[in-house]
């Protein structure tokens, strides 16, 4: 992967598929909740006369001065439940396709540097592509802390039960989805790839070692 885990659903996934150690799980979930969590705090911190004065106070998550969905991603008013779940399924199917194209070794991948790049690239045309109806969370990590945080700061339990208890579809979803990307990706692609041959150096130091 690229060296830094931002993402819980993804992070479960290479956990399960044995490329990441399960011990080192607990300390990347933590982490990255507790760096979503920070984030919102921050953005509450520098904007939050701006929200006061907008909202004389009263911070809601629905209504006319709504403000709840800066922090954390919340339904359409006119996207069905089993809509709103197959968008995000869907939208974290094609992160982890995206992913693993990008850093696949065997199957062409991008050229070394752009990476990062490329990534940014991948979740901006899944925002503009498949954002309208979700506001596309595609990340327990990025929605779960800062929707905490916001119950604490003053919008209060409506961000739990909002959208028919929307709250759970960002977490159920892209996991579900970053599981159904990895396996499309094995069958269809993976399973298919030829090894990497190997360098030349290596082949000489194979020869070297037989003699």
């Amino acid at each position: 992967f690229a060296g830094a885990h931002l993402n819980a659903a993804i992070t479960l996934t290479y956990c399960l598929l044995g490329n990441l150690p399960w011990r080192k799980f607990p300390a990347y979930v933590i982490g990255q909740f507790l760096g979503s969590f920070l984030g919102a705090a921050t953005v509450f911190g520098i904007y939050y006369d701006a929200l006061y004065d907008y909202t004389k106070g009263n911070f809601t998550v629905t209504g006319p001065t709504a403000t709840a969905s800066i922090f954390s991603t919340y339904p359409a008013p006119y996207i069905s439940f089993p809509g709103a779940f197959f968008t995000e399924f869907l939208a974290t199917v094609m992160l982890l396709l995206g992913v693993l194209i990008i850093h696949d070794e065997k199957n062409n991948a991008a050229l070394k540097g752009t990476q990062a790049l490329m990534m940014g690239i991948l979740v901006l045309g899944i925002g503009m592509g498949m954002g309208m109806n979700t506001g596309y969370a595609i990340n327990p990590s990025r929605d779960l802390p800062p929707r905490v945080f916001t119950a604490i700061a003053g919008w209060g339990i409506d961000v739990f039960t909002a959208g028919d208890h929307w709250w759970w579809i960002p977490l159920a979803a892209p996991t579900l989805g970053s599981l159904a990307g990895v396996l499309i990706y094995k069958l269809f692609i993976d399973f298919h790839n030829q090894p990497i041959p190997e360098t030349r150096n290596e082949k000489e130091q194979t020869v070297v070692e037989t003699c």
